[in-house]
Formats: structure tokens, C-alpha cells, sequence
């Protein structure tokens, strides 16, 4: 069965439910996201978000857990090499350029950078 809709119908459509655009996992990954959330967020908790690549189609797989190691998860960069390197201080400086593009809209906007939870 099809239903025909007419042009306008979709124009009020989406000015009443906006399409949310949404991000393939794999710009998460390569723009540094993926990067950025494991090793500011979840690394110091003890966790990871895993994707999984195979035939070129990217998953998240899963979160890793090592909540029971005091150190957590971490990408021993130190021991890194300069290719490597670059690569996560490339990933880090989109990302910190990604925030302090929203930084000040987001201000005016909610009153913060992070949305802060309202006390009760």
C-alpha cells in the first residue's frame, strides 16, 4: 500500500518534527570524537567505547570495562610513535576547535558550556 503526500504536508511536517541529521560512526572515529570522549571521559572511569571495522562498515561493538584497574584505560602515548602522535594532537585540536566554536552560543543560550542540572 502507498500513500501519496504532498509537498506541502512535508514542508509542515518538518517544521513541526525537525530531521535530526545524524553522524556516521566512522567521521566520529576519524574527525576524533570517538578519541576525545574515551581519553577525557570514559578512560579515567575505566571504560572505552569500542567500534568494530569489518568490510569497511564501523560499529559501536562495545564499552570496555576495567572499572576494577585504579589506573583505568589509557592510549600509553608517551610510548607512542611521532606518527601516532600527530594524529591524536590533530584529532584533539578539531575537536577543542569543534567546542570553542559553540562555547560562547552555548553560553548565552543555557548559561554554560555543559548543561548544568537544576537543583530540586
Amino acid at each position: 500500500m502507498y500513500v501519496v503526500i504532498s509537498k506541502e504536508l512535508i514542508d509542515i511536517i518538518h517544521q513541526e518534527v525537525p530531521i535530526k541529521k545524524t553522524l556516521s560512526i566512522k567521521e566520529f572515529r576519524e574527525k576524533g570524537y570517538l578519541q576525545e570522549l574515551n581519553r577525557i571521559f570514559l578512560h579515567p572511569l575505566g571504560l572505552a567505547l569500542a567500534v568494530q571495522i569489518e568490510n569497511g562498515e564501523e560499529t559501536f561493538s562495545q564499552i570496555w570495562d576495567s572499572r576494577d584497574d585504579p589506573e583505568g584505560i589509557y592510549y600509553d602515548l608517551k610510548n607512542s610513535k611521532p606518527d601516532r602522535l600527530a594524529s591524536f594532537r590533530q584529532k584533539e585540536r578539531f575537536v577543542k576547535d569543534q567546542l570553542n566554536l559553540r562555547n560562547s552560543v552555548r553560553i548565552l543560550q543555557i548559561g554554560s558550556v555543559i548543561e548544568k542540572i537544576p537543583k530540586l
